[in-house]
């Protein structure tokens, strides 16, 4: 466990340091829509979810225009305190933070009485990844609870390519993903 937070630590500190260097102007310009070659894992209809990412993550929000302008519902994480398990709920007007409230950790999320949703592709964040698939989470395993319990989900990964490392260590309960976006290129499918 020890080694895992080691590993957080770094990749954070990784992740900050790719995002300082780059030209704000670059940096509006990534991640504006999902590459073609994505769309073949993403059904007509499907419900996706994305996530409203920090300073330092690879920007969501361009994606939730995308798939909400496309037709698809798009769902965020929503908490009702910081021990509930992670569900979804309708992001009705994306990329508007207007009618969103702060989840238990102060990120943005729907109101509680947005329509629950149960999605078939998640884009998640990472902190790490591998160019098999592999992801390394924030560590509150909210995300691998909720793709065990769906196990026909599809799992997505964004991130900085800085982000990519050899290997990660592996649990039992960890999913690897179907694809990872990063602004260079697409990883995947697997």
């Amino acid at each position: 466990m020890a080694a895992k937070q080691a590993l957080r630590k770094d990749l954070r500190a990784r992740r900050r340091a790719h995002v300082e260097a780059l030209d704000p102007r670059t940096r509006a310009l990534l991640f504006r829509r999902p590459p073609a070659p994505l769309m073949a894992l993403i059904p007509a209809g499907a419900t996706v979810a994305l996530y409203n990412d920090s300073q330092w993550e690879a920007p969501a929000a361009s994606y939730a225009t995308f798939f909400h302008e496309a037709g698809h519902a798009v769902a965020l994480p929503w908490f009702a305190d910081r021990g509930a398990p992670m569900q979804f709920r309708q992001w009705l007007v994306p990329p508007l933070d207007d009618v969103l409230e702060p989840d238990p950790w102060g990120v943005k999320q729907p109101a509680a009485d947005a329509p629950l949703l149960t999605p078939s592709v998640l884009f998640v964040p990472l902190v790490g990844f591998t160019a098999q698939g592999q992801r390394l989470g924030q560590g509150g395993g909210h995300y691998d609870r909720w793709l065990e319990a769906h196990p026909d989900a599809v799992p997505i990964g964004m991130a900085w390519d800085a982000q990519c490392v050899d290997s990660l260590p592996r649990e039992v309960h960890d999913r690897p993903l179907r694809a990872v976006v990063t602004p260079t290129r697409l990883y995947g499918p697997f």
